[in-house]
């Protein structure tokens, strides 16, 4: 038997409010699966299950807001597999083994391929409430199935202030308990950046405009690769001290439309071709702004990166956020006064600013980190 829980999606979050189901009692679920929506101060947020087996009981219906940790379904646990019997050899005479019975047909999915529209059943009530037209609207769901959250954004007005009053306070808590708990050092770090902006302008200008890349997808690989060889600054901060990521879950930072901020993964950001992340990083952001994220987006970033460069900022100084123990800040690039080799000229130069947790990492150790990051942009043809 197990038991799924109302999840910790961030420091900032105590509680969340249950908005659909998208699996009923009897239904099979595998590791990954979404199974419900839930409402934070951030938004309509996808839950994903990491267990494999059958939802047995629903504990908590939509509309009820709990908090984190509550159990909200339990499951019949899938059985482990059985390990395979060791073969034996068999006399000349022994009657053959009869052939293994044939598995199991996979579960049925959700939404069915051949439906007008694939829509939660939820979704399909309130459309037919509101006179709707389920072919008309974009679904954020698994395989672009329509959500009831998708229904009612098109049906209800914009959200008004109180939700972001809220997501602020959320946000402030989060960060005034960081600068409590956490004894933060800072560096900074200024480099040439003319070599990446070259590469990237005879990148863009030879791929169509949905494949051309932003400099933000470097500061990301950069950093990502950079931390293969300072781990430290992967991971979290706990009562049992400094835990490794298992992986390289780097959140970006995104502004939300109507103000407030997200900080959402790009998972194994280290693996991917800048192409692929650049891909995904389109595709995150517009899922954010318009509140639609899944939960292991949410809450398994490993370190955060905040680029304010649109804005013109030179250089920006963050606050961690926990349990994590780094954040890198990257401004805009500024044309300055720069020596190459005897001769001084001007170049665009990026200053990159790191705000680390002194119990898992000193500030030796956070230099080099950060000139690493500068190798890999200055060299972007090793991204």
């Amino acid at each position: 038997m197990g038991v799924f829980t109302m999840p910790s999606l961030g420091a900032d979050m105590e509680a969340g409010t249950l908005v659909e189901w998208l699996k009923q009692p009897g239904d099979s679920v595998a590791r990954g699966d979404i199974v419900a929506v839930v409402e934070t101060e951030k938004g309509a947020i996808e839950i994903e299950i990491f267990e494999a087996g059958r939802i047995e009981t629903l504990l908590v219906m939509p509309g009820a807001k709990v908090p984190v940790g509550t159990p909200l379904a339990t499951l019949i646990l899938q059985s482990p597999p059985v390990a395979a019997p060791v073969p034996v050899q068999l006399p000349p005479r022994a009657v053959p083994v009869p052939a293994p019975l044939p598995r199991r047909p996979a579960p049925v999915p959700v939404f069915s391929a051949n439906a007008p529209a694939r829509a939660s059943p939820a979704a399909r009530r309130l459309a037919q409430q509101k006179g709707l037209d389920l072919a008309a609207i974009t679904g954020s769901g698994p395989a672009g199935a329509v959500l009831r959250a998708d229904v009612e954004a098109l049906a209800a007005p914009p959200r008004s202030g109180p939700d972001l009053a809220q997501m602020r306070h959320a946000i402030a808590a989060a960060m005034a308990r960081s600068k409590r708990e956490i004894p933060h050092y800072y560096l900074a770090h200024s480099l040439d950046i003319s070599a990446a902006q070259a590469w990237l302008a005879a990148h863009n200008a030879s791929h169509k405009p949905e494949e051309r890349l932003l400099l933000a997808a470097l500061f990301i690989k950069a950093t990502a690769l950079a931390l293969h060889d300072f781990p430290e600054f992967n991971g979290f901060y706990g009562a049992g001290g400094f835990q490794p990521g298992a992986g390289i879950h780097t959140g970006y930072a995104i502004a939300l439309r109507g103000g407030g901020l997200a900080a959402p993964a790009l998972h194994d950001a280290d693996t991917l071709p800048l192409g692929t992340l650049m891909l995904r990083l389109r595709d995150l952001i517009a899922r954010v702004r318009r509140g639609g994220f899944r939960s292991s987006e949410i809450a398994d970033p490993t370190i955060t990166i905040s680029s304010l460069g649109e804005r013109g900022t030179e250089m920006l100084l963050p606050i961690i956020y926990p349990p994590q123990v780094a954040i890198l800040g990257f401004g805009t690039p500024q044309p300055r006064p720069w020596a190459v080799g005897t001769t001084v000229t001007i170049r665009p130069i990026l200053t990159i600013t790191l705000g680390a947790d002194h119990r898992a990492s000193d500030g030796h150790r956070g230099a080099l980190f950060l000139a690493r990051i500068g190798q890999y942009l200055e060299a972007p043809e090793r991204l």
